[in-house]
């Protein structure tokens, strides 16, 4: 089987249309965008609420997130063909109306299949917000610019997962499961009309004919049936057993052979549904890469930090969400220096080795909490990495595309998205394992030690029992209620090592990004427009 050739229609320099200030603009699109990131988290916190009103079990509920991001992941490298084929500003107003529209059918589903139907929906119009968007603010903006156009950005990106479950908490508990998903049509419909009036179509675009060529579809048919393969896989595969299930297996097979595969066949396609050959530019490669191992940091932490203190600290979902609050402030308020006033003048391989550091401090932080850390010191940690996290996103964004021509700016975003999604897939799915069995074997350690020869057991076991005797309880009743405390304190401490050691190989993993950054260049941010 082949593919038809596409056709690339000659590129015109159409006349500026936009009288507008880009920053009139810009915060438009980020909204549409940011609206698609805090769907992919804020319905965490609801899935219980969801599944009690649809009687299915809390597990069923999950493929209510698993959908979204299958579907969304599929979309994230097909950005720039779409682009080509329809028009950047259209084919982005046609995912924002999809978004709106899929939002609303969510909010209203009457079954559980339903949602799920209307939830896919949801992630192919998602799917086209994040690359578009990034690709509208590089076509709109002056390269003097770009750095606090893709500061914009990393708003959007890094902040959105942290606001998702604090938001989605506070909606479900005061109103509904449902406005979680309406919240979203009264802002996709403003984003809409602002968007029709004051985005100008895209001067920089590869066009495609249609008309003139076909669709390479056995491209698609691999690349959409490897990623939804992958997603399923990392997604359920805990709850599953990993490798112990059939289906696990069978979705690792798939993934593995449809990704390949789909790499293989669109390398050599002249014009492929997906350019791969994109990444042999030096810092589109290097930041796709670097841009992998970002994800899997930043949503790993994002997914373990609140995890921690809700199960072994006692918070509660919006305690646990004001844990990462702070963060996001941080990032809030560093990324528009970062993107003004840095990236133009510093060599981008310091500012990320910068946000490297940064990153690592903050995890050995972690590393360092205990059962017994303050809500202040926890705070802090996030503060911390939230500063690296600052001087990582928009130093990666700008030099991934300063030498990409404007007109496959969304071709690159597409693929650079992907990477990170997927990084923040492997991350999450990688951590909750390593914890699960880390912990384990913690577990077997300490209690190894609780035995009738060790002093420092039977003093602690008097003690404890000693007190619950003092309260009124039988010799006998103690000392089971003691045996049981103790029993639960080890517990506590092999759950926490497990997360320490986790947060340790989560900073050693992270040094992996300098070694990528030093070989990248620096876009020079003075020439001429191109």
């Amino acid at each position: 089987m082949s593919a038809t050739a596409l056709t690339l229609a000659p590129v015109r320099e159409l006349p500026a249309r936009n009288p507008t200030n880009p920053w009139g603009v810009a915060p438009i699109v980020a909204l549409a965008a940011f609206m698609e990131v805090l769907d992919t988290t804020i319905a965490n916190v609801a899935l219980p609420h969801i599944a009690g009103n649809l009687a299915v079990t809390v597990d069923d509920s999950t493929w209510i997130l698993t959908s979204y991001l299958v579907a969304n992941a599929i979309v994230l490298p097909l950005n720039g063909f779409m682009s080509a084929v329809f028009g950047r500003k259209r084919y982005f107003m046609f995912c924002i109306s999809l978004f709106t529209v899929s939002s609303l059918l969510v909010g209203l589903a009457p079954s559980f299949d339903a949602l799920l139907v209307f939830r896919i929906l949801q992630g192919l119009g998602g799917g086209g917000l994040q690359p578009g968007a990034q690709a509208i603010m590089r076509d709109i903006f002056p390269n003097r610019q770009i750095g606090m156009a893709m500061a914009l950005y990393g708003v959007v990106v890094v902040v959105g997962p942290v606001i998702g479950p604090l938001l989605g908490g506070w909606i479900t508990d005061s109103y509904s499961w449902r406005w979680c998903f309406l919240i979203n049509v009264p802002v996709g419909i403003t984003t809409l009309f602002l968007l029709s009036v004051l985005l100008p179509e895209a001067v920089h675009q590869r066009r495609i004919k249609l008309r003139e060529t076909g669709i390479d579809y056995l491209g698609l048919g691999l690349l959409t049936l490897g990623i939804a393969a992958l997603q399923i896989m990392l997604d359920r595969g805990e709850d599953a057993a990993w490798f112990a299930s059939p289906f696990i297996r069978g979705c690792a097979l798939v993934a593995l052979l449809g990704l390949v595969s789909a790499f293989i066949w669109e390398w050599y396609q002249p014009h492929p549904m997906v350019d791969f050959r994109m990444l042999k530019d030096r810092n589109l490669g290097l930041a796709t890469l670097g841009m992998l191992i970002f994800g899997v940091v930043l949503y790993s932490t994002t997914a373990l930090l609140p995890l921690m203190v809700q199960t072994l600290m006692g918070y509660d979902a919006w305690h646990a969400g004001m844990v990462l609050a702070p963060g996001g402030v941080v990032i809030f308020c560093l990324l528009p220096l970062v993107g003004g006033v840095l990236v133009p003048r510093v060599p981008t391989r310091w500012l990320i080795t910068v946000g490297v550091l940064g990153n690592m401090v903050a995890l050995m932080m972690m590393g360092a909490l205990s059962l017994q850390a303050s809500f202040l010191s926890v705070v802090v940690c996030r503060a911390v990495q939230g500063l690296g996290l600052a001087f990582l996103f928009v130093p990666f964004n700008t030099a991934a595309f300063g030498f990409i021509s404007r007109q496959r700016i969304a071709d690159a975003s597409g693929i650079l998205n992907l990477f990170r999604n997927i990084g923040g897939s492997i991350g999450i799915a990688a951590a909750v394992a390593y914890i699960k069995n880390e912990s384990q074997a913690q577990q077997n350690f300490l209690a190894a030690h609780a035995n009738d020869f060790n002093p420092w057991y039977h003093q602690a076991l008097a003690a404890v029992a000693g007190a619950l005797r003092t309260g009124g309880a039988t010799a006998a009743a103690a000392q089971r209620a003691a045996e049981a405390v103790l029993y639960r304190m080890i517990q506590q401490q092999s759950h926490m090592l497990g997360y320490v050691d986790a947060y340790h190989l989560l900073a050693v993993a992270f040094l992996l990004v300098i070694p990528v950054a030093m070989l990248m260049r620096t876009p020079n941010f003075k020439k001429a427009e191109a």
